[in-house]
């Protein structure tokens, strides 16, 4: 009972090609920027820009925590 005496291989967590952050940031963006269209062409050009000034916010937060993940490479 108990330990065996094997060795257990390291836990290796590969890392994804985007980390989770950067893809919730991207659907931000493109769904922001669907939504600055359709209120630039159906309602008050105000509400666009507000739309327009999210996506640009959330643009960069995906570019941010994209260039995060990588290793840093000498």
């Amino acid at each position: 009972m108990g330990d065996t005496g094997r060795a257990r291989p390291p836990h290796r967590q590969e890392q994804s090609p985007m980390p989770r952050l950067a893809l919730y940031s991207l659907a931000v963006c493109l769904l922001a920027t669907a939504a600055a269209v359709v209120s630039f062409v159906r309602g008050p050009w105000w509400l666009g820009v507000v739309w327009v000034l999210l996506a640009g916010v959330s643009s960069n937060m995906t570019l941010y925590y994209r260039r995060r993940s990588r290793p840093v490479s000498e």
